[in-house]
């Protein structure tokens, strides 16, 4: 059973017996059907010495995957809480005061970056939300908000992937006499790594497409896997990159290794990205059909080899195992990240710019801006282009992609197309 009732104020006392649990799970139902009925100011007591009528629990929802996850429980009115951050093991922990929980228990079964989750009364005036992390993260939301449709709230929990030492850093830093996440406005970015960013720099995200387990594609004659391609080729991007004056760019994987789409993303706005490059090296059916090509994010595909080359990068999470179910509406604005229209804009800017740059220099396929529905593209507020810098399946593509004076010659011409990208932006006070 994954998510339990808890009912001890012992926060390290959890276990209870199967039995009991399935009857106080049964009880507390019945219970908040009678509650709900009883007014603010009941005389009937609710225990000894109580006379104010707990909270009611509604109804729960959790979405979410291995960078972000989010809880969403309903309440008949405005719950106060507070909120503590617990290590060995890692969790999170939310205070209510008296609360009857009436939504079925399989409402809040974990998943995402919750492995398990428990919930209870923890005396006659309190009761806990208690959240055990797969990874260390942190809430960058944590409020209650009116629901538009009825005089309740729900109180919203988003939690984000951190590493160790920020996680360590939040249990040091917490004091357990007042709540230690504030409520986050959603668009806003929240620096949580200890390698946050250089103040006044423009910081670019220079993601090698595939790794670890996910190899991508393979070179017709070579056999050369796309993760190391792209992982050479953003190197050396990154060290052009940052022998510009003003500009900072980091690797968002900078070894063989796994990270799905959301991680990405999340690393990217983390690390207050201005921009997020995503490099990789597809293979095409046609081997006739060579040269670089630009995407930018579009719920549309420009063209049917847009949407299936979007359809093959977005199953790289599936490859390794990594489900990225459909969620309700209602719990994923904040996970998937949509994309705004001034973000959009500016990536297509970016995406401009780039062309603008290996025009003459650089083999281009026709129509070399495209656009399609790129998960690794949707961070709603970090402009983000993804470049195939060549077809694995085409032999002079091939070729030049393993090329290391080929590469520094694209990496010239994309920190060209970075400056003309950038200089508009710093006119603006950008």
């Amino acid at each position: 059973m994954h998510s339990r009732i808890l009912m001890v104020a012992d926060e390290e006392k959890f276990g209870v017996g199967h039995v009991i649990r399935h009857v106080l799970t049964i009880v507390l139902a019945g219970l908040a059907v009678v509650i709900a009925a009883l007014p603010l100011h009941s005389t009937h007591a609710w225990a000894v010495g109580t006379e104010v009528k707990p909270l009611l629990a509604l109804g729960a929802r959790v979405a979410g995957d291995r960078a972000r996850s989010r809880i969403v429980i309903d309440f008949d009115r405005k719950p106060d809480f507070k909120l503590h951050y617990l290590a060995r093991p890692n969790r999170i922990v939310i205070d209510l005061p008296s609360t009857a929980f009436g939504f079925n228990q399989e409402d809040l079964a974990p998943r995402g970056l919750f492995k398990d989750i428990r919930y209870g009364a923890m005396d006659v005036d309190s009761a806990r939300l208690v959240l055990t992390m797969e990874r260390p993260a942190r809430m960058v939301i944590a409020e209650a908000q009116q629901d538009e449709k009825t005089s309740g709230y729900r109180l919203v929990l988003d939690a984000e992937m951190v590493t160790d030492q920020v996680f360590s850093q939040l249990v040091e830093e917490q004091g357990w006499g007042q709540a230690t996440s504030v409520a986050v406005t959603r668009g806003d970015r929240v620096a949580s790594t200890p390698d946050a960013s250089s103040p006044g720099k423009f910081v670019i995200a220079v993601d090698a497409g595939h790794g670890g387990i996910d190899a991508g594609a393979t070179g017709a004659t070579s056999k050369a896997a796309e993760k190391d391609i792209t992982l050479a080729f953003a190197r050396a991007f990154a060290d052009r990159l940052n022998r510009e004056e003003g500009i900072e760019a980091f690797l968002v994987r900078d070894k063989d290794e796994f990270l799905s789409l959301s991680e990405r993303v999340t690393i990217a706005r983390q690390r207050q990205a201005n921009m997020l490059i995503s490099v990789h090296a597809d293979t095409l059916r046609q081997s006739n059909i060579r040269g670089a090509t630009v995407y930018t994010i579009s719920d549309k595909a420009s063209d049917r080899m847009a949407e299936e080359l979007a359809a093959r990068e977005n199953l790289s999470d599936e490859v390794a195992g990594v489900s990225t179910p459909q969620e309700p509406a209602e719990v994923t604005d904040i996970l998937l990240d949509l994309t705004r229209r001034e973000t959009q804009a500016f990536s297509i800017a970016a995406a401009n710019a780039v062309v603008k740059s290996f025009e003459g220099q650089v083999t281009l396929i026709n129509n070399p801006h495209r656009y399609a529905g790129f998960q690794v593209l949707r961070a709603h507020d970090v402009p983000s282009i993804l470049l195939e810098l060549g077809f694995l399946s085409n032999k002079e593509d091939e070729a030049l992609l393993l090329d290391a004076a080929w590469r520094e010659k694209i990496a010239d011409l994309l920190t060209q197309a970075v400056q003309r990208y950038r200089q508009p932006l710093q006119a603006n006070g950008g």
